[in-house]
């Protein structure tokens, strides 16, 4: 996306992850520091950036902040760690308020079922 000094900015990812019993095993001995420095080197081989990253009680296991250039280089780190057997992700692509109002401002026609 354009930002108004002309660059493209990176669009925002929420990426939620739950582990595995033997990923579990995997962080016991990595710790969540080192979890991290893992995290921030593939997404900075992909272009992205992490703004945070959380680690949380209840049903999701860890809470991931971050830019990507694309949704394919986000897809494709979704598609790595999940393909690790060790961990379990989602990917939820994030919307500014402007982009929002952007898409409110479009023109849809849309008949819903039955109508």
């Amino acid at each position: 996306m354009m930002n108004g000094g002309g660059f493209t900015e990176m669009a925002k990812y929420l990426v939620t992850a739950n582990y595995t019993t033997e990923g579990l095993r995997g962080l016991a001995k990595d710790k969540a520091s080192g979890r991290k420095a893992a995290i921030v080197a593939a997404l900075k081989g992909l272009g992205g950036k992490l703004e945070s990253l959380h680690y949380a009680f209840g049903d999701t296991d860890v809470f991931v902040l971050c830019d990507f250039p694309d949704s394919v280089s986000a897809a494709a780190l979704g598609l790595a760690v999940s393909a690790s057997g060790m961990v379990k992700t989602r990917t939820i692509p994030l919307l500014t308020v402007e982009e929002v109002d952007a898409a409110l401002d479009k023109t849809v026609k849309y008949r819903a079922p039955g109508a």
